[in-house]
């Protein structure tokens, strides 16, 4: 079975390499470089096997890229610590959305109306839409990217006609299908990403509640999630140009 590999980061200011990558379900650390193949620089490394590959990498990507500690321990936060976030950003708030579907979403009065309907109420007057409009207001910027199967699941065709109520308190709603995420390297989390210096991951079970909220300052860290934010960003389209995808394909 294939390797599911992450990038983790690279120094290179034209092509990406050299650069290195996380086994995401071991931790190994893959390193990518130009390979060593002058017999005499060979014959100088110790137990060399003869399957065995050596690469040529910088010293700063190791320093900069590598990880810093033997297990890393996550930093959880409650949600009020998390709520906060939304208040305090100074400049940008982000979020990546991948799941197919939100228990929160279900247990809500508007998800039970756009069944019944096919139209998502709201309340303008919520705490969230209240502090959203109050940041956009300010000149700060709020959006998110969403991805979607094909088809989209009812979960994911309730927040698609809820993204109208988003929009209207300054939120830049965007979309991507799943197949076009993975195209574009797209990792299987949600976050958010505060200011590009604070990343909170939302971690969720198979049912789809919130387990808990980790919270990620290392500065490598933060750059990969920055860098899947401008992935995401580049390839994905407004919420109103995929609706009518979506509506094309029924």
């Amino acid at each position: 079975m294939a390797r599911q590999l992450r990038f983790t980061g690279t120094d290179s200011k034209v092509d990406g390499c050299p650069a290195l990558h996380t086994d995401v379900e071991s931790g190994e650390v893959v390193v990518q470089g130009t390979p060593l193949t002058n017999p005499e620089e060979l014959a100088q490394l110790r137990h060399f096997g003869p399957d065995e590959a050596a690469v040529v990498v910088p010293r700063e990507l190791l320093v900069n890229w590598a990880p810093k500690e033997m297990e890393r321990v996550p930093e959880l936060v409650d949600r009020e610590t998390f709520r906060r976030l939304f208040e305090t950003f100074e400049h940008t708030a982000w979020r990546l959305e991948t799941r197919r579907g939100y228990a929160s979403d279900r247990e809500d009065p508007d998800y039970q109306a756009f069944l019944a309907t096919g139209s998502s109420t709201w309340d303008p007057n919520e705490p969230w839409f209240i502090n959203i409009r109050r940041q956009t207001g300010a000149g700060k910027r709020v959006g998110r990217v969403r991805v979607a199967d094909t088809p989209p699941t009812t979960e994911q065709l309730f927040l698609l006609d809820y993204a109208k109520h988003n929009a209207s308190v300054g939120e830049d709603i965007r979309y991507l299908w799943r197949e076009e995420a993975a195209q574009a390297g797209l990792p299987a989390e949600d976050f958010w990403i505060f200011d590009s210096r604070i990343v909170a991951v939302l971690h969720f079970d198979d049912d789809d509640n919130l387990l808990n909220i980790e919270l990620i300052t290392e500065p490598a860290q933060v750059v990969r999630y920055a860098t899947v934010r401008d992935a995401a960003m580049h390839h994905a389209i407004p919420y109103e140009q995929f609706a009518a995808q979506v509506a094309t394909a029924k």
